[in-house]
Formats: C-alpha cells, sequence, structure tokens
C-alpha cells in the first residue's frame, strides 16, 4: 500500500507549527493515497522516525517523502535524506522513494505577482522590488532565489528586482535595505517564506526603521501561505517522485 509522507520544517513557535500542518493537509486534500501522513524535521512533533511509523503501522509497503521546503539546501540534500535512510535500515522491507523541494518553478512567479499587486497598485518612476529568501550557507540558495526573480522579471513588467537573505547568506536584507534608501522612492518587499514568524517580524522591525529615517514608501508584501499555486508545485514534485523512483 502506498504512502504519501510531506515532511515540513517545524517551528519554535505553535502557531507555526500549525499553519506549516494545515497548509499541509489542505495540499493532502487534493492527493489520491491511501495513506497520508505530516511530520516535521526539527522543532515540531511528530518527528520523521514518527511520521514513518505512522505510515508502517497503517499497512505502508512503499513511502513517497516529500520536503515542503521552498529552496534546496542542507535540509533537502542531507539531513531528510539522512534521517529516511535511517528509517530504510530500520524497516527494511519498505521502499522509499523521496521528492524535491519546492525549488525553480516555473509557475512561482506567478504567485509572487498576486502578493506584490495586491499590496501597490501602482509602481512609482523609481521603485525596486527586494526578493527576500531565508537564507542558507548552501549556494544553490543563492542561484536558486535567482532564477525565481528571473523568472518574475521575464513574465511580467515590472521594476528591477534584487535578491537578499534574512539569515547565513549574502547580501543580508538589512544591508540591500540600507542600499535602496539611496535614489529609490518606493521599495517593494517580498518575504520568499511560506508563513509569518519571527523572521517576518524583524523584517517590520527594520522596515519601520527605515520608513522614520528616510521617508520612503517601504512596502512589505505578505508572506506566500497557502495558494493553488503551490499546491500545483507540490503535486507536480510528488509526480516526479514517484515516476523517477529516488530511492534513498
Amino acid at each position: 500500500m502506498k504512502a504519501l509522507l510531506l515532511i515540513c520544517h517545524g517551528s519554535r513557535t505553535k502557531a507555526g507549527t500549525e499553519k506549516a500542518r494545515e497548509f499541509a493537509e489542505q495540499c493532502m486534500r487534493h492527493i489520491d493515497y491511501p495513506i497520508k501522513e505530516v511530520c516535521f524535521l526539527e522543532l515540531s512533533k511528530p518527528d520523521i522516525a514518527k511520521g514513518v511509523e505512522s505510515c508502517v503501522r497503517q499497512g505502508a509497503t512503499s513511502i513517497c517523502a516529500i520536503p515542503i521546503l521552498l529552496l534546496t539546501a542542507a535540509h533537502a540534500k542531507e539531513d531528510i535524506p539522512g534521517e529516511l535512510q535511517i528509517q530504510q535500515e530500520r524497516f527494511p522491507h519498505i521502499e522509499f522513494s523521496y521528492g524535491k523541494p519546492f525549488g525553480v518553478h516555473e509557475s512561482i512567479s506567478s504567485l509572487l505577482w498576486e502578493r506584490i499587486t495586491e499590496s501597490t497598485d501602482a509602481f512609482k518612476e523609481k521603485s525596486l522590488i527586494l526578493l527576500v529568501g531565508r537564507g542558507s550557507s548552501d549556494p544553490d540558495v543563492k542561484r536558486d532565489l535567482k532564477a525565481i526573480a528571473a523568472h518574475l522579471e521575464e513574465n511580467y513588467k515590472i521594476p528591477p528586482i534584487e535578491t537578499c537573505f534574512l539569515t547565513a547568506a549574502q547580501p543580508s536584507f538589512e544591508e540591500m535595505l540600507r542600499l535602496a534608501g539611496w535614489g529609490y522612492e518606493q521599495v517593494i518587499i517580498v518575504p520568499y517564506l511560506l508563513f509569518p514568524g519571527i523572521l517576518l517580524s524583524g523584517m517590520k522591525k527594520a522596515i519601520a526603521e527605515q520608513a522614520r529615517e528616510t521617508g520612503q514608501e517601504l512596502i512589505l508584501c505578505e508572506a506566500l501561505g497557502y495558494h493553488p499555486v503551490l499546491q500545483e508545485v507540490l503535486l507536480s514534485r510528488i509526480d516526479e517522485a514517484q515516476r523517477q523512483r529516488t530511492v534513498v
């Protein structure tokens, strides 16, 4: 019997954990698997081991594990596969396959455009868009966020886009925000985050401080949130994992 295991990152806050669980459960309503479970890589429960155990207990003979992560970094390339390998050794009779994070996907640009246009109905002559990722020391994160920004620029007539990061990568959000204080009337800040949380709160504080100092129009868009576009991307990643049968 086939099982689908959606692996969320996890959060330090109860609200963050519940939002992630709700997102995964909403997506699973559109997925035809006899066994469907949600688990977390870290900070929240159940962990991956418990998620796998639940699938096995319900009679799973194969488990398709999909990371609910926006970009490809160490969590997707090392941490989750390493934990799944441990579970494969625990349950050698179970066939495991592993999918990709959302990553670079053409349709995500339409969601970003929606977040921008619901926050402002007019660009000024001197406007800049900051696409802000969580960040990682993995160079693939910088490459992928730039590719996502390029898709957005290609598909829509918009102001120039710069990418930056909240942690562990350069340029930092604070640095780019300060640089945007020179010569731009309007700065549109697009957080490339699934849900609001501690990181978004820090962004709001930095934006408020700069607005007081410069008098610029600084517009913070909503986080991506649950959206049909992300559901579409998730379904494509599940299909890829099943067709390619990437075994851990």
